[in-house]
């Protein structure tokens, strides 16, 4: 239980974060009410229960819907009675928590004694999980640690604030110690840290700039899609900004600038305000949206895909205040070279093709 509360939730935060590959919940932990118990609100009876947790996690792990009572998700204030059944789950089974260094290259843009950016390349997943126990970064970053002073492999723990899916790529920031990573976690919960990204969309939103605000929650038939709700019950409160970088009449490369963090949070509102992030596979990205029905657009669309075979999001940049220096701080990194490609090869297709007539 302490490793589930302490550990696997404090290392997943509800950020734009990389999704497990299983819509199966497993079984971590289980508890039975005594049949004595008077009624007690289920975040102040697990701690009460365990101690060695603070109420807001348990409270976080209820709100993700990681706590069951009688195999249902119960919010914090559930009233636990006698004989319930408390299941805590996640979303792949019960495994070696061990972190194993593996030497992965690893695109290192900054580091110090408190903190590490790095530039995470495509197809590579952030830490271990269901499907996914090697070749993660984290397994990298273990092996780039293993030589620092009592390093030890089993005890590692990296100091993850915030994630990217497998395939965008970008800048993530990693805490190096306990205090880095508290103080760059209350930036990202105060919603002061700078971060921007970049995406190429089918079509070109109506306004050159504008704000997507929804509550965007787990899909009700598969846990893995996210879906925009209106109902604050079924989701988080949402809001991303965007703005109109390029044109290239069937898409376009847009700016995203995040005010809340939530799961695929860009992906989900690209898709809702119509404009999926092209070749995105969850999203609908990967089916012409926009262009004509013509077969030599079609191969070029073919083409593009096979040019860059992943979803078109990258983390472009991180601003935030240095947990010892006190100082802002602030990081860019430039597109990879297949997205480079990718824009290039749409700038021509619409300078060289009359939009209008097709």
């Amino acid at each position: 239980m302490e490793e589930f509360l302490n550990e696997e939730l404090h290392e997943k935060p509800d950020f734009e974060n990389e999704e497990d590959s299983s819509e199966d919940l497993f079984e971590h932990h289980k508890f039975t009410i005594d049949k004595g118990q008077e009624p007690m609100r289920i975040d102040k009876w697990i701690f009460n229960r365990i101690g060695f947790t603070s109420r807001n996690r348990i409270q976080n792990a209820a709100d993700s819907g990681n706590i069951l009572v009688n195999e249902k998700p119960v919010k914090p204030s559930y009233k636990v009675k006698p004989y319930d059944v408390i299941s805590i789950v996640m979303p792949y089974p019960p495994r070696d928590t061990a972190i194993y260094p593996e030497n992965i290259p690893l695109d290192i843009v900054f580091e110090d004694d408190d903190i590490l950016l790095v530039n995470k390349q495509s197809n590579m997943v952030v830490h271990p999980g269901h499907g996914n126990y090697s070749g993660t970064l984290v397994n990298g970053l273990a092996w780039h640690f293993k030589n620092l002073p009592n390093f030890e492999a089993a005890e590692f723990r990296p100091g993850l604030v915030h994630r990217i899916d497998k395939n965008t790529t970008g800048l993530l920031v990693i805490a190096k110690t306990d205090f880095a990573l508290t103080y760059l976690a209350k930036q990202f919960y105060d919603h002061s840290i700078d971060r921007t990204y970049r995406a190429l969309v089918w079509g070109t939103p109506a306004e050159n700039e504008g704000t997507i605000s929804t509550y965007i929650g787990r899909g009700q038939k598969d846990r893995k899609i996210m879906e925009v709700y209106t109902d604050p019950e079924k989701g988080k409160w949402a809001v991303t900004h965007y703005k109109v970088i390029e044109s290239f009449g069937y898409v376009s490369l847009l700016e995203f600038k995040l005010e809340t963090g939530r799961t695929h949070q860009i992906r989900i509102h690209c898709k809702h305000m119509g404009h999926s992030i092209f070749n995105d596979t969850d999203y609908g990205g990967e089916k012409i949206q926009k262009g004509t029905i013509f077969t030599k657009y079609k191969q070029f669309i073919e083409n593009c895909f096979t040019l860059m075979p992943r979803l078109a999001l990258h983390a472009k940049s991180l601003g935030f205040t240095h947990p010892s220096t006190k100082e802002r701080i602030f990081f860019e990194i430039e597109l990879p070279n297949d997205y480079l490609q990718l824009i290039e090869k749409w700038r021509k297709y619409a300078h060289n093709t009359d939009l209008s007539s097709q």
